[in-house]
């Protein structure tokens, strides 16, 4: 009987050898832990569809913030929910709105010991829930809303934020934050492009988490998940008009878009693990249908081998001890 001479096995047989020919690492500094806070709140508020995840009050997200940084977290992406909100947004825009009095406190707590990253997009704050301003037949005005992503990418940087994510997909977003930013002399502060969102149904939970006004859907601005070529042309553009970092969202049902993304550009890309990818698995383990420390580390390692350098994820700072438990 004939035996085989190769035997791939040999290098799967004890955990030492697995780990030493491993293809695909995780590292916490990779990890990006995306945070809430709420305008008024005196203590930290659950969010029912985020098991685990809350809207921090200023103080309590001051703490987590310091606590992810003794995990190890590379970043913070912060969002503001306000209490108040009005047709144009205002409210991301007031130097005194929740959002940039959260970055000054998260900066003023870390310093530089974590990237502190802000969501710069209009929909958290305006009444009718859209990325943008309206025209009066309720049509997202794209240029019109430059101009304002321009005033808040301003306000957030005079707070101290090292890094601004424009995640509207207004067509030339970045090039009118970085311009903007340029000449008030902001000219370090880096720019996290959302370069490939889906309009996709996993952002449900988040929904929740920001409190959204949303009355209808985002497709006319965020991309169809039917498309692939037509990501690889909005990277493009983001890259040329200055973009130092490029996003794929959601993750994992886009893998195939991150990997291509990753083989297209030679800027850091990132992908962010969605609210609804963060929820499906907690439900089923919380049903005992799998195990939720294995599924969270092989989704992670999953988006990382696609190509993602960062990643934003709601476990990073549970993933980070996880990785550093384990080796």
């Amino acid at each position: 009987m004939s035996y085989p001479r190769i035997r791939p096995r040999r290098l799967r047989r004890t955990p030492a050898l697995r780990r030493l020919v491993a293809e695909t690492r995780l590292d916490p500094a990779e990890l990006i832990l995306p945070m809430f806070v709420r305008e008024g709140l005196t203590e930290p508020r659950p969010i029912s569809s985020l098991p685990g995840v809350v809207q921090h009050s200023r103080d309590s997200l001051r703490k987590a913030a310091a606590e992810a940084v003794q995990a190890g977290v590379g970043g913070l992406m912060l969002f503001g929910v306000p209490a108040e909100r009005d047709a144009t947004g205002s409210g991301g825009i007031d130097p005194a709105g929740i959002l940039n009095t959260a970055i000054r406190d998260v900066v003023a707590e870390v310093g530089d010991a974590t990237v502190v990253m802000s969501d710069l997009c209009l929909d958290e704050f305006t009444s009718h829930g859209h990325c943008g301003l309206l025209t009066p037949a309720g049509d997202v005005e794209n240029d019109a809303t430059l101009r304002a992503y321009a005033e808040m990418a301003l306000a957030q940087a005079t707070a101290g934020v090292h890094v601004v994510g424009p995640s509207g997909m207004m067509d030339g977003q970045v090039a009118a934050v970085r311009e903007a930013l340029d000449l008030a002399g902001f000219t370090d502060v880096s720019i996290l492009a959302y370069a490939a969102k889906y309009a996709s149904a996993f952002y449900g939970p988040f929904r929740e988490a920001v409190e959204s006004a949303l009355d209808g859907d985002r497709r006319t601005y965020q991309q169809d998940p039917a498309n692939l070529r037509e990501s690889l042309r909005e990277v493009a553009l983001d890259v040329a008009e200055g973009a130092d970092m490029v996003m794929v969202k959601p993750a994992l049902p886009y893998l195939d878009v991150l990997a291509a993304v990753r083989a297209a550009v030679d800027v850091p890309v990132a992908a962010y693990q969605v609210s609804g990818e963060y929820a499906m698995v907690e439900a089923a383990a919380a049903n005992g249908w799998i195990d939720r420390e294995r599924v969270m580390l092989e989704t992670l390692t999953s988006i990382r081998r696609a190509g993602a350098q960062m990643i934003l994820t709601y476990w990073a700072v549970e993933a980070a001890d996880l990785l550093r438990r384990t080796g």
